[in-house]
């Protein structure tokens, strides 16, 4: 079962701004969200960590954390 990461643990994985990452998810670019209540979301570690591996020159560093 993979961790689910909240919005400051995903923007320093990925190293991306708040903004960047929505934007990226409006374009279909990014995973989407998990709800984990009315107003809390998350993502999955493994979605991240994939999404991560599969960019161009990515250093691949949370591909061991998943």
């Amino acid at each position: 079962m993979s961790k689910i990461l909240k919005l400051p643990e995903v923007m320093n994985a990925t190293g991306l701004s708040r903004s960047s990452i929505y934007e990226f998810m409006k374009k279909g670019l990014f995973p989407k969200t998990i709800s984990l209540g009315v107003r809390a979301v998350g993502w999955l570690e493994s979605d991240i960590a994939n999404w991560i591996n599969g960019r161009p020159n990515s250093e691949k560093k949370v591909a061991k954390h998943a």
